[in-house]
């Protein structure tokens, strides 16, 4: 079972400090099946190692300073998102050769936990092609494709150890959003209380759902060790 900790919010720098943390323990045998930090951050657009990745942050220093909204350059893959109150950040630290993972397979596990995450309150899930991610039907109808993001992922791994992970939108505040161009796609992104309304789930729900969901897809997994 894995070690899970909810963290509340937490600030992104002290929520790295602790994944780093969490990766050294797993390393040294005090969670052998893993950890999971479940947490909110305080708004922030984090910069991922991906080439070009800073060219999609649209607003100036002073009208992110307006918003309170922090930017952070982060060791994580993938380009650029936004954190904020409301959505569900979710850092596994697993020891990924344990139970058969490479970084492929590892990112397809976290795609399958949302898209379970999501079935659990009656919405469907969807993978993009060519995208990493989990989206959904459009509720507002704005994509040519039909499709809105609702689900972004990053991930690094330490000797095999993962760490970073999702950011799902459940109540977060979709207009921070228009600050960036997410993920370097040309796509909505949408929020579990922009599918669902007053049947929303609480954060707390949100957490137990994808810890159940990510239990049990590695469940599902052979263990080699």
């Amino acid at each position: 079972m894995l070690h899970t900790i909810d963290a509340g919010l937490l600030p992104y720098p002290q929520a790295w400090d602790l994944q780093v943390q969490l990766v050294e323990q797993v390393h040294a045998g005090e969670f052998p099946d893993g950890a999971l930090l479940l947490l909110e951050h305080p708004p922030v657009i984090t910069i991922g190692r991906r080439a070009g990745a800073a060219k999609h942050l649209l607003a100036s220093p002073k009208m992110l300073e307006a918003q309170g909204i922090a930017v952070v350059e982060t060791d994580r893959g993938g380009d650029i998102t936004y954190h904020g109150p409301g959505q569900l950040v979710a850092y596994p630290i697993l020891p990924l050769n344990a139970y058969g993972l490479n970084l492929h397979a590892y990112m397809r596990l976290l795609e399958q936990a949302v898209i379970e995450t999501l079935a659990a309150f009656g919405v469907v899930g969807l993978r993009s092609e060519g995208a990493t991610g989990v989206w959904v039907q459009d509720p507002l109808r704005r994509a040519p494709d039909g499709l809105a993001k609702i689900c972004a992922l990053g991930i690094k791994v330490r000797r095999w150890v993962s760490f970073h992970g999702i950011a799902l939108n459940n109540t977060t505040n979709l207009q921070h959003f228009a600050l960036i161009n997410a993920c370097g796609l040309s796509r909505p992104v949408t929020s579990l209380q922009q599918c669902l309304g007053a049947a929303t789930p609480p954060m707390t729900g949100l957490k137990t759902a994808f810890a159940q969901a990510l239990e049990s897809a590695l469940a599902r997994l052979p263990r080699t060790s």
